[in-house]
């Protein structure tokens, strides 16, 4: 795949946020790219072979006639056994099998700073849809069955963000922002927030050499909760004041991370190490992520396209228990 032909890269599934992401980035750099899914969520675009196919039913790889590829991907987040399907059927017919799995298949108690080698959930390769943590981790044992280490590459993604972004999390942040007015702001503002545009996740699991499991997450010190929100009032051109309070305002006001404050986890939550993930490997392999400005920015411009009722909900605190806190927390912006 270091030669100057041209890549056949075979996408599985890509109907949402990261698929697309990935097919783009095929395209744009010239692959042969096939994409097979069951055709329900969205067309694929112009010069893109497109299969219809089930593969959670036998028989599917027929549709693929006797075409081999030199690189497969794969996001699939249900039941691992789907995948323990897929990458057995296509193990003689695929140089390379990228799976898009999650930080979530680390085992708790997370420490600070976890890589590679940290213990993972317990999960099989063969089972039915279970957790999502254990689903993620079974699809990434069948991978390793089928392929083995050094033809597979496990790319445990960590809060993805982005154009077609489905969780709804940094648009929260932008529509919020966008609104104006006084926003209550989780503090402290210069907390490190580790992300991953999704245009970068898809140009690494397309371009690295890197194999077996990698963090593919920014490195700590891409962005803070301070840089992202002044790149939401930069992007929309809103006035809105930012309102800073303490981890412990928000929590003696029941105002929790992930939910009802997007992207942010407190540093006392056991489970914030989540954001803390050892990201050499990734780095190593040519991971590259551009400024989360630049993010922001063409997430905003992206958005502004897309109509509300087509946009998930959620997450975020609605409006009127926004004012609520804003007035008992009673602080000036800092």
């Amino acid at each position: 795949m270091c030669d100057s032909r041209v890549v056949r890269t075979l996408m599985l599934g890509g109907g949402s946020f990261a698929g697309p992401a990935i097919i783009d980035a095929a395209l744009d750099r010239g692959d042969d790219v096939t994409v097979l899914n069951r055709g329900l969520t969205s067309e694929v675009p112009q010069g893109v072979r497109h299969v219809i196919a089930d593969r959670t039913q036998t028989g599917w790889p027929d549709a693929l006639g006797d075409e081999d590829f030199d690189l497969v991907v794969d996001t699939w987040s249900g039941a691992p056994s789907v995948v323990h399907d897929s990458a057995s059927q296509l193990s003689e017919r695929a140089m390379r099998y990228a799976y898009v799995s999650s930080i979530s298949v680390y085992a708790d108690p997370l420490a600070v700073g976890f890589d590679e080698s940290s213990p993972t959930v317990e999960a099989s390769p063969t089972a039915d849809a279970t957790t999502y943590p254990a689903d993620k981790r079974g699809a990434e044992l069948a991978v390793e069955a089928a392929f083995g280490g050094d033809r597979c590459l496990l790319a445990r993604a960590g809060l993805i963000v982005g154009p077609r972004e489905n969780s709804g999390r940094l648009l929260w942040w932008l529509r919020r922002v966008a609104h104006g007015g006084d926003v209550l702001a989780p503090g402290p503002p210069d907390q490190d927030l580790q992300l991953i545009d999704v245009r970068d996740l898809a140009r690494f699991v397309l371009t690295t050499s890197a194999s077996e499991a990698c963090n593919t997450v920014s490195r700590h010190d891409h962005a803070t909760t301070r840089r992202l929100l002044d790149a939401c009032r930069s992007a929309t051109g809103s006035a809105a004041r930012l309102v800073w309070a303490t981890p412990e305002e928000l929590e003696a006001h029941d105002v929790s991370g992930w939910t009802d404050l997007p992207l942010w986890l407190p540093g006392s939550d056991p489970i914030h190490a989540i954001l803390t993930a050892d990201t050499t490997k990734a780095i190593s392999g040519g991971l590259a992520c551009r400024p989360v400005e630049a993010t922001v920015a063409e997430t905003w411009a992206w958005l502004t396209t897309v109509p509300d009722h087509a946009l998930p909900n959620g997450v975020g605190l609605d409006e009127a228990r926004e004012a609520e806190v804003l007035k008992a927390i009673g602080h000036e912006s800092r």
